[in-house]
Order: structure tokens, then C-alpha cells, then sequence
């Protein structure tokens, strides 16, 4: 029986745009693809966009510069300082009037062989302190720079403790808001110093942290054996005169103590060489 004879239907052939073909090119964009045609409207919001851009920027610089005439940027560098209290006006808080800051520690300026004494004056007398470059430079430097430029002028003795038998066992000062916490706005290296701690020394605070920098201002005396301190704190000095001016000083914690009393007031550190 002769087969039946099949019908092959031919399928309609589709046509593909690949890109850069001219049928591509020419074929009418439709939905959101027909803004990327309309160049009018493209031109208008780049037109726009300038402007709104151009604007912002007046209102941002107008801002930036009446900040910066009435000091709001927040910004605190070399410069800014408060009025000093006079003696016997140091708030009970223990914070000074004298405030600076500064952006950055003080360049190198000590001659390392020469010996420089600072004279701490407070409301007690007088602290006779020699200072070491050999033992810390860096702590050293930035000790005097401090003093010259009166950053300690009107602080306080802001924690003094004793044992439980009232023995004086440090003194800490150096901290402009009179917490523990203040600095100069800027920390200094820890510089490794092989000293045996005992009454005198003269040494950087720093915080407890393991790593951490030692704070840029503030130090401290010990006034007892503190064999627990050797090689954890930088030591740059030892006090040759006024150790019983240290005994004397207001016993004030404000890490532990709710109001504690005024601190003694530092009235000036002037630093001599030779």
C-alpha cells in the first residue's frame, strides 16, 4: 500500500537582534527603554542636577564658614584656651580653666644630654622635680613643652591616695577636666623605663589596657614602694625636693568618690636646663 505522502510544514523563521544590527538600531523602543531614547528629556535633568548641585554647595560652604567663625566645628587645635581661675577658685570638681588642646605631640626640641628641673608651684609649695631624657625622651619633651606653654597652669592634684593607715601612696595630675580621662588631645608612645618604683618617682599615666599608649599629659608621683608598677609605666624623673609637699596634698578620688573635695591647685611648672 503506497505510503501517504506527509506534509512538512515549514516554521516561520524569527528574527534575532543581536547588538549593533541596523534592524536593532531602527526598532521602536517601548515601556521604560523609551527614555533612554528621548535625549530632550535627558538634557533637562542633567540641566537640573547641575543646578541642584551647584546650590548644595553654596548652602554646604556658607555653613562651613560661619562655623567657622563662631567655632562650632568641633575641631579643637593648638590655641583654644579658657580663662585660668585664680587661686582658691579651682571648681570643686577638680577641673581646670585651662583648657588646650593641641593636634598632634610636640616635635622633638630637648637636647638629651643636657639636664633639665621643673619646679611644680602649688598651693602646698613647692615640687623640685629633675627630669631624666635619658630614661624617656619622648616623655620628657612633651613634659616641657607642656609646662612652657601652660597647659598644667591651674589644674589640680585631681586623685591622691593613701592606705588605710593614710599613707600618701601617688599623686596623679596633668588632667585638664580633673576625671582621670582628659588629656591634651593627643598620646604619646610607651617608652620602656628600668626604674624601681619607690617615693619620688616621676612617671606617665596610662591606662590599665594591655597595648595601650600612654596618656599625652598626664603623670603621676609615687610616695611608697610600688614594686607592682616596675617596667608597666614610663618613669622620666624623680622629685629632689617637696616630697612633703606631696604628703600634703588633699586625699580625692573621683573614680570612687561621689563629691569628692577640691584637689590642690597647680599654680605654674617652670622647667630650667643645664
Amino acid at each position: 500500500m503506497p505510503r501517504k505522502k506527509q506534509t512538512v510544514q515549514k516554521q516561520r523563521r524569527r528574527k534575532v537582534y543581536n547588538p549593533g544590527d541596523a534592524d536593532a538600531i531602527h526598532q521602536k523602543k517601548r515601556g521604560a527603554f523609551a527614555l533612554f531614547s528621548n535625549y530632550k528629556l535627558f538634557a533637562a535633568i542633567g540641566v537640573i542636577a547641575l543646578a541642584g548641585g551647584l546650590l548644595l554647595t553654596t548652602v554646604l560652604s556658607t555653613r562651613t564658614s560661619n562655623a567657622t567663625r563662631s567655632g562650632d566645628l568641633g575641631v579643637r587645635g593648638q590655641g583654644v584656651i579658657r580663662t585660668t581661675p585664680e587661686p582658691g577658685q579651682t571648681p570643686r570638681s577638680g577641673a581646670s580653666g585651662n583648657i588646650k588642646q593641641y593636634p598632634a605631640p610636640p616635635p622633638m626640641s630637648i637636647d638629651p644630654a643636657k639636664t633639665y628641673t621643673a619646679v611644680i608651684k602649688t598651693e602646698k609649695g613647692d615640687i623640685t622635680v629633675e627630669l631624666d631624657p635619658s630614661l624617656a625622651p619622648q616623655a620628657v619633651n612633651n613634659f616641657v613643652f607642656l609646662a612652657k606653654d601652660g597647659f598644667y597652669n591651674g589644674q589640680t592634684f585631681f586623685r591622691v591616695v593613701a592606705d588605710e593607715s593614710g599613707q600618701v601612696l601617688y599623686a596623679q595630675a596633668g588632667d585638664p577636666t580633673g576625671t582621670g580621662s582628659g588629656g591634651p588631645g593627643y598620646t604619646l608612645p610607651f617608652e620602656q623605663t628600668d626604674v624601681r618604683f619607690d617615693a619620688g618617682v616621676l612617671a606617665v599615666a596610662r591606662p590599665q589596657e594591655a597595648g595601650a599608649p600612654n596618656n599625652g599629659s598626664q603623670f603621676f608621683f609615687t610616695l611608697a614602694e610600688a614594686p607592682t608598677l616596675d617596667g608597666k609605666f614610663t618613669a622620666f624623673g624623680r622629685v629632689v625636693d617637696g616630697l612633703d609637699v606631696l604628703r600634703q596634698l588633699t586625699l580625692r578620688d573621683p573614680q570612687s568618690q561621689q563629691d569628692p573635695p577640691p584637689g590642690v591647685r597647680i599654680e605654674s611648672i617652670q622647667v630650667t636646663e643645664a
